[in-house]
């Protein structure tokens, strides 16, 4: 037999496929619940991309720009009954809140923070002032799975690495953006030192690994 072959589908998986094929046992609003965690990731690029360019050209947002928030989502391939089934008024004020003080910070948007090719990262959005001495960096998340500062602490580590800056020399803000609430931390110079010390000892191990292999 010639099988039909569909091309332009190649190298693709359906929205609902034989392999995620629990779906066969989803009513329809248990089928809408799992489409909508398919785009979660597609819709926090969208939105992250929203945020950079208005952080970048110094735009602030207000609630008239919810309907062009919207737009971008459907322009960008999110279905209209997923858009739907978002809190989207709870979504949008949780990023006009994370723009409007990235640009009333004037910070710089989408920063990557580099120590080695084993240890990296991309800050949502950076400010490091010299005649302070102050970093601050901003973190935003879309979805509602708890954040962890963490990960901050980690950019902050990398940040000092990279400018060879002493956490006892400066101080800082550390901010998440989540579930239109503000988490704030200000880490102590211990324990931005302690993730450096990780970063560097974990590092020269995978080095010392990668020239044995």
């Amino acid at each position: 037999m010639d099988f039909n072959r569909h091309f332009h589908l190649e190298g693709k998986h359906a929205l609902l496929s034989a392999s995620s094929w629990r779906w066969l046992n989803d009513d329809q609003e248990s089928l809408v619940k799992r489409i909508r965690s398919q785009y979660l990731t597609d819709i926090g690029t969208v939105l992250h991309n929203v945020a950079y360019k208005h952080i970048k050209y110094r735009i602030k947002m207000n609630k008239y720009d919810k309907k062009n928030v919207m737009l971008e989502l459907l322009s960008n391939g999110i279905p209209g009954f997923v858009v739907d089934a978002l809190d989207f008024d709870s979504m949008y004020e949780n990023l006009m809140s994370y723009v409007n003080d990235g640009v009333g910070f004037r910070m710089t948007p989408e920063v990557v923070l580099y120590h080695s090719d084993n240890f990296f990262g991309t800050a949502d959005s950076i400010l490091f002032s010299d005649r302070d001495r102050f970093l601050r960096i901003h973190d935003y998340k879309s979805g509602t799975t708890p954040a962890h500062m963490e990960q901050l602490l980690i950019y902050a580590a990398l940040f000092c690495l990279e400018y060879q800056i002493k956490p006892s020399k400066i101080d800082s803000e550390l901010r998440i953006y989540q579930s239109n609430s503000i988490i704030f931390h200000n880490p102590t110079a211990d324990e931005i030192e302690s993730v450096m010390d990780k970063i560097v000892t974990l590092d020269k191990y995978l080095g010392k690994l990668n020239e044995e292999a």
